[in-house]
């Protein structure tokens, strides 16, 4: 109590008056971060449950490809040594049998399923933090700066992303993977961008950033403490839904000779090394696009139900 008999004036940031619960602990009180992902897990559909555990194969097979026992070098071409066959069925040495030029198809596929994450996660997070920035900027500050940014992503946006990767790639000359990512990056934004600023308009109307501005907290730091961290979350979302979108990107490129130099591995690229043997061996481009299929259905049927979830909670708030 103050000397005028008072109650004290609360001076701290308004975090305490947002958004709620930090964690599952504090979410789901006597509960821990295990028991809700089993409870999560435990409501899915049987085919999500499946989408989901197949893509954490992939991720793990992808991150771990050079520590997994008896996997093959996915360039080895044993026929150029005389130990090694082209076009082979499955065997207990290639469960998946071999290309055209006797490689493995099964460690192919696990060096090729890395190069697509790679792009998809690296060019999300790129978005996620520039596109993420510029939009939570633009919806916060208003003004002319709004009006600049927004111009310049309709404007980016316009131009088709597929083509624009072909002709720079083609006139780079370059193609590896830290190349496409770069250019990827220049295409990636603006679609974020425009999330972000949509959501940090409605953001910047909720009660803790009047808050935050009633008690002088400066708007740099509302912008940092307050709009990005509510922004983040509609960001993740639609990555989940981009991701697909990404890896079909990079299979498209590899396909069309502008992904990764052969002869590293690729979904795309081995589709498209394997099609001029189509009717001596079919298997060589099938389990890349059957890999592929599934990948990207999975990644899909993951964030429609995370979608549902989300507006189902929404509602019930």
């Amino acid at each position: 109590m103050s000397k005028l008999g008072l109650p004290p004036v609360i001076t701290r940031a308004p975090s305490m008056l947002r958004r709620g619960p930090r964690n599952a602990e504090q979410m789901f009180p006597g509960s821990s971060g295990k028991s809700r992902f089993g409870n999560l897990f435990g409501k899915m559909p049987w085919l999500t449950k499946l989408c989901f555990l197949w893509l954490i194969l992939v991720v793990l097979a992808a991150a771990l490809a050079d520590l997994i026992p008896g996997l093959a070098d996915p360039n080895y071409q044993g026929f150029v040594f005389g130990d090694g066959k082209t076009n082979e069925g499955p065997t207990a040495s290639h469960w998946l049998g071999t290309d055209n030029v006797s490689r493995d198809i099964l460690a192919r596929l696990i060096y090729g399923a890395r190069v697509s994450l790679i792009f998809a996660f690296s060019l999300a997070a790129i978005g996620i933090i520039v596109g993420g920035t510029l939009g939570s900027i633009a919806g916060y500050f208003r003004g002319l700066l709004e009006t600049f940014l927004m111009a310049l992503v309709d404007t980016w946006l316009s131009f088709p992303a597929l083509i624009g990767l072909v002709f720079i790639t083609t006139m780079l000359g370059m193609r590896n993977l830290v190349v496409l990512v770069l250019v990827g990056a220049v295409f990636i934004w603006p679609s974020y961008t425009r999330i972000a600023r949509a959501t940090a308009l409605s953001v910047s109307g909720q009660a803790f950033v009047t808050a935050a501005r009633a008690i002088g907290t400066s708007r740099k730091r509302i912008l940092v403490r307050e709009i990005f961290p509510n922004v983040l979350p509609a960001l993740l979302a639609y990555s989940l839904v981009g991701l697909p979108i990404l890896i079909i990107l990079e299979s498209t490129l590899s396909f069309l000779g502008l992904g990764v130099e052969i002869p590293t591995a690729s979904w795309g690229g081995m589709i498209n090394q394997a099609r001029q043997d189509l009717l001596i061996n079919i298997w060589p481009a099938v389990w890349p696009a059957v890999t592929l299929f599934m990948t990207v259905y999975s990644f899909n049927n993951l964030a429609d139900w995370v979608r549902t979830q989300a507006a189902a909670r929404s509602a019930a708030i």
